[in-house]
């Protein structure tokens, strides 16, 4: 017998560009099953949820769920919240006042941890429900999944912004030689690596790629870097902000952050500017730095296709397989071809996903540890959604001097 009640949505983590489109498939899945009967959005996630702050989704317009995924940001607004043994008895209050019966989950690491752990709540209270994780993150750092919706928009925008980055260096090299270009990434260089798909020829920046996943050498650099000077056209470097040093130590964390927050997370950033005293000091030459902050995660702009249609496609499977009897699991993108490009969709459980971490693996990272490998390319181009716009690339032929001198 089908299992008849609510169904409950919350979004948690940072924002994505694609956030919304897996909502919008969670929604349009929900709306195919007749045993799902309110279909309710969970104001600033859990944080919302031990408030009651509900939301009926079912009353708004189809025009507006048409819309969602092209929407970025996080449309029932997010949150990061650790939950206490006190916060999940609310939660269950909750659940039973308001007959939820289906609960997904949008979220990372720390999402999936506690959607794992309102099941098993449920499970001993005996409340029967069904608990779903639909992945989110942007840092691609989920394991059992080939890569996290999010991850694609987030790379495109920042193969963009570093390829226009290296443009600008190009047409100034002679007064700013070196760039460095600051992507996030707390514990993993997936979006820092991404910046190399805006390269088209040998020697298109990012000239230097450094992952948190390598120990950063300072002396290392500044020979890598004064190398590449010297070839011409200045220096672009793509840098982690989780960049760390020998003894696994973050490199740079922002100083002006007021503690942590509720999961033990500091404030990252500014090792863009660090690196820049770093090439003052060390080579003497003019350095600058281009930092996009949060804006990289959530560019409605550089949404990539295949993004928006992935995350709305692990939304809409989260529901069908709750509706199938499955719980405590989360959704996860399966390769299943390269060329053409396509994924399908499988379950991992929602307790093995809350305690792992994928790193980028060393088959994506150059010997040399400052660039990435073919392997990645392969890996990563399919994700943004197609090429990127195509620049000129003038001959400049030079006119022979006739005035002398």
């Amino acid at each position: 017998m089908a299992l008849r009640g609510n169904l409950l949505v919350g979004q948690s983590g940072g924002p994505t560009a694609v956030i919304n489109a897996s909502l919008a498939g969670v929604i349009e899945e929900a709306k195919k099953h007749p045993e799902i009967d309110g279909i309710y959005g969970a104001l600033n996630g859990v944080e919302g949820l031990l408030k009651e702050h509900l939301a009926d989704l079912r009353a708004e317009p189809e025009e507006t769920i048409a819309l969602l995924p092209h929407t970025p940001s996080a449309a029932l607004r997010s949150c990061r919240k650790k939950l206490s043994d006190a916060d999940y008895a609310r939660l269950l209050a909750v659940f039973r006042a308001q007959d939820v019966r289906y609960f997904c989950y949008i979220g990372g690491n720390d999402s999936a941890d506690t959607a794992h752990r309102v099941g098993l709540l449920a499970k001993e209270a005996g409340w029967e429900m069904r608990v779903m994780g639909v992945p989110k993150t942007v840092d691609n750092d989920l394991a059992y999944t080939d890569h996290c919706p999010g991850y694609g928009s987030v790379a495109r925008f920042n193969a963009l912004a570093t390829r226009d980055a290296g443009m600008d260096t190009a047409a100034m090299h002679r007064v700013d030689v070196v760039k460095i270009v600051e992507t996030m990434g707390r514990n993993a260089g997936w979006i820092t690596a991404a910046t190399a798909l805006g390269r088209e020829q040998p020697g298109d920046p990012p000239h230097l790629i450094y992952l948190p996943e390598r120990a950063f050498d300072p002396e290392r650099f500044l020979a890598e870097v004064k190398a590449q000077v010297e070839r011409g056209r200045g220096c672009v470097v793509a840098v982690c902000e989780g960049l760390r040093d020998a003894e696994g130590e973050i490199l740079v964390s922002f100083k002006h952050a007021v503690g942590t927050d509720s999961f033990g997370h500091s404030q990252l950033g500014g090792v863009g500017n660090y690196l820049v005293d770093v090439i003052a000091e060390g080579l003497s030459i003019k350095a600058r730095f281009d930092k996009a902050g949060t804006i990289q995660r959530a560019c409605g702009v550089a949404q990539s296709g295949v993004d928006v249609a992935e995350a709305k496609m692990v939304g809409g499977a989260a529901v069908a397989a709750a509706c199938r009897g499955e719980s405590d699991q989360m959704v996860t993108l399966v390769r299943v071809s390269q060329s053409p490009y396509r994924c399908e969709t499988s379950l991992a459980p929602l307790e093995a996903v809350a305690n792992a971490e994928r790193p980028v693996p060393d088959e994506f990272i150059a010997e040399s540890g400052n660039d990435v490998t073919s392997a990645f390319i392969e890996y990563a181009r399919p994700l943004i959604g197609g090429p990127l716009p195509r620049y000129a690339r003038l001959k400049l032929a030079p006119v022979p001097k006739k005035a002398g001198g």
